[in-house]
């Protein structure tokens, strides 16, 4: 892209700004809806599970710390926080244990940003609609995986973490949709939300923090929607600015992005259904080789001791997000490395929830057969672009001599072969029934799978709450593991 001095091009920064403005309920197809809502429940469920783990608490009580009080929930406990530290803690927690859903050529998930903070707008700014609630959740589901379209697979190559940085957008995009800015308005909204922009890729080798980037691309949509309502200015070329702007200072080169992606098929072809959901607790990026391993075990089964090594053939993006020599170091590390997983998947059977705990990312049996694990770069994968990042071939190879082989390039759940309502369902329950009661799980599928008839959304969020623990049952939980 050529710089000249005193353009202001502004096309397809408005084009979007337009698109989520002018978008109705009455003009989403029927199938975009309840895809919607599908997505809607596992998000969901995904941070009612992960409000049990420590970086949800270590959150809340921070925020905590910082107010007095607030008016939203924080998913799956007794507490409330205000509005923007609610977002920010129930998107960290929709990412907080690597099962939310994926949108693979936008490298972003979107659940985590749209969701808490639509409901953070529902509680204090309600009444929210349920149609409402649904229109503004796809304008956030459209506009996220279009940004990151447009910066392409170099962005993540570069090491930026695209749910912090692109997802930031999306929740501008709910938000501001929700608010019903108009065209001018959300212009500056997408302006605010490039520029608070942010989260490095280096998270994903241990830190709590991997989860913290949907939280803080949450809380910053949620600011830039509401400081455009009252007049506060953004970048209204965010990403046209041929100096500064969000496509040339996060792309790798500037002629590496395509502007044309951000507005294609407005309207018309939905990005929402292109939105997969994890049946493994681990990276996207992980997961076509699981599915490899699986296939090949159901046509030949081998015992893990029978391996003399597994050998993953992927793409450049593939290799630089998930392989390297695992070392236990928290809990994303173990998640998101290749060689791990697999071994996590034929030492232990599946790769979920269940199968991360603080003892068994420490397994020495794990590590030893993780060791047997090596990735070897395809330049033709990587030629192929973005679009077909997800593709690996497997061999396993036993000691006998024997090489199995098997190749996938769109993995369970992915937008392929998605989901059907009933495994969307049985994740979902899965997840969540193991903070709150039955009645409140049901409670909740029933309503987010009907939410185009509530008045208030604001009431569906009550069933994200547990009762309160009393004073002296929570300090014997609280000593408990003291003795």
């Amino acid at each position: 892209m050529q710089r000249t001095n005193g353009s202001h091009d502004d096309t397809y920064t408005r084009g979007l700004a337009r698109f989520i403005s002018n978008l109705r309920y009455e003009d989403i197809p029927s199938e975009v809806l309840h895809r919607a809502k599908l997505l809607i429940l596992d998000a969901i469920g995904c941070g009612l599970y992960a409000s049990q783990k420590p970086w949800g608490a270590i959150l809340t009580d921070t925020f905590s710390e910082l107010e007095s009080g607030g008016a939203c929930t924080v998913w799956g406990t007794d507490r409330r926080l205000s509005a923007p530290h609610a977002a920010f803690v129930n998107g960290a927690m929709v990412q907080g244990f690597e099962i939310d859903d994926i949108h693979r050529q936008g490298m972003v998930h979107i659940g985590c940003v749209t969701v808490p903070a639509l409901f953070a707008l529902a509680e204090t700014r309600g009444p929210m609609s349920g149609r409402d609630f649904l229109r503004s959740a796809i304008a956030g589901y459209e506009t996220g995986p279009r940004v990151g379209q447009c910066v392409g697979q170099e962005h993540l190559a570069m090491g930026w973490h695209p749910t912090g940085t692109i997802g930031t957008f999306g929740a501008a995009a709910a938000a501001s949709a929700a608010l019903r800015l108009s065209e001018e308005q959300t212009v500056h909204a997408l302006g605010l939300a490039g520029s608070q922009a942010s989260g490095i890729m280096a998270v994903q080798f241990g830190a709590m923090m991997k989860r913290g980037h949907a939280g803080r691309a949450c809380q910053s949509g949620l600011y830039a929607a509401m400081l455009a309502k009252n007049g506060f200015t953004g970048v209204t070329n965010v990403f046209e600015s041929p100096f500064g702007g969000f496509c040339t200072a996060f792309s790798q080169t500037p002629d590496r992005f395509d502007l044309n992606e951000l507005t294609a098929g407005l309207g018309k072809t939905y990005e929402t259904m292109r939105f997969g959901l994890k049946f493994y607790s681990s990276a996207a990026s992980t997961q076509p080789a699981l599915d490899a391993l699986r296939n090949i075990q159901k046509k030949r089964s081998f015992k893990p001791d029978e391996v003399d090594k597994i050998v993953v053939h992927g793409g450049q993006v593939m290799m630089e997000h998930t392989y390297w020599k695992y070392e236990p170091s928290g809990f994303t590390n173990a998640q998101f490395n290749m060689p791990f997983c697999i071994a996590t998947l034929l030492l232990a059977g599946d790769v979920f929830v269940d199968e991360f705990t603080e003892e068994s990312i420490r397994d020495p049996k794990r590590i030893a057969f993780s060791e047997k694990v090596i990735f070897i770069h395809d330049p033709e994968i990587t030629a192929m672009g973005p679009k077909h990042r997800y593709i690996a071939r497997v061999e396993v190879h036993l000691k006998d001599g024997t090489v199995l082989k098997d190749r996938v390039a769109a993995q369970r759940g992915s937008e392929e072969c998605f989901a059907s309502d009933e495994e969307v369902f049985a994740k979902y329950e899965n997840l969540a029934s193991r903070v709150l009661p039955k009645r409140q799980v049901d409670a909740i599928r029933s309503s987010v799978m009907a939410v185009e008839k509530f008045g208030n959304v604001a009431d569906l969020v009550k069933d994200l709450r547990v009762s309160p623990v009393p004073a002296r049952a929570r300090e014997r939980v609280e000593l408990a593991p003291a003795k």
